[in-house]
């Protein structure tokens, strides 16, 4: 859900502060709000608008508006680990989505947060926050708890000692209640966070796995917060298995 913490003041940094004041589902935005989400002076702001909309990494609108270009799209599709993993799992996410019915989501780990590389949804799925190329934090979502529980001990200890946000009743909000939830994981091989974002909903999510055994990616489903929401698990599992095996043929 929070941005990463913002590069140094550089003129590369700077770039990227403005390319970060858009968030996911945001066409365009004035520039002077590019400048307040940036912190840059609206002079500095709306000069490096004009160069990064020179270049293609940003696009000008008739009214004057900004939104990212088709340039940085492209050239982040050339981002290979992340590419490689998504055509690795996406036929498997396919044929999970289609026995699921709901929203079928890969995703990364990426500082202390999850990145969502992929997301399948139908018009009446459940009611979900994720979007591709979001974020959610990791103590908070079934991918989080499942890349968290397998990730170095440090960030571990770093997300134990908080803050931790709660977004419902049932969010995790101590690190006692962590230490149990990746415990679990650990031992289950899978997470089941019900309620944690929206009590309406669960996040169900598994483990991706390179050739070497390491987790790579999380696969999740989210589901109705029904008592059938558990019995996704075992599809789950199949599928992670396939991108797994997709994944080390590349």
């Amino acid at each position: 859900m929070s941005a990463p913490a913002p590069p140094p003041a550089s003129v590369l940094g700077r770039a990227v502060r403005i390319v970060e004041a858009f968030r996911p589902g945001e066409d365009t935005l004035a520039v002077t709000e590019v400048a307040r989400r940036s912190g840059l002076h609206l002079a500095t702001t709306s000069r490096m608008v004009g160069q990064l909309v020179d270049l293609g990494l940003l696009r000008r609108e008739p009214d004057r508006r900004v939104g990212l270009g088709m340039r940085l799209w492209e050239l982040g599709s050339r981002a290979s680990p992340a590419l490689t993993l998504r055509e690795a799992a996406m036929p498997v996410m396919e044929d999970l989505h289609a026995v699921v019915g709901h929203h079928t989501q890969l995703g990364v780990l990426d500082g202390r947060e999850v990145l969502f590389l992929e997301r399948l949804s139908a018009p009446d799925a459940v009611i979900n926050y994720t979007r591709i190329a979001g974020r959610l934090p990791l103590h908070a979502s079934s991918s989080g708890l499942v890349l968290l529980a397998h990730a170095p001990r440090e960030l571990q200890e770093e997300v134990l000692a908080g803050p931790l946000r709660t977004f419902t009743q049932a969010t995790i909000a101590t690190p006692r209640a962590l230490r149990a939830a990746l415990d679990r994981v650990r031992r289950e091989g899978a997470a089941v966070c019900r309620g944690h974002f929206h009590p309406d909903a669960c996040g169900v999510a598994v483990p991706v796995r390179s050739a070497s055994g390491a987790v790579v990616a999380a696969l999740s489903v989210i589901v109705p917060n029904d008592a059938d929401a558990r019995t996704h698990v075992t599809a789950l599992r199949a599928a992670a298995r396939g991108a797994s095996r997709r994944l080390t043929s590349h």
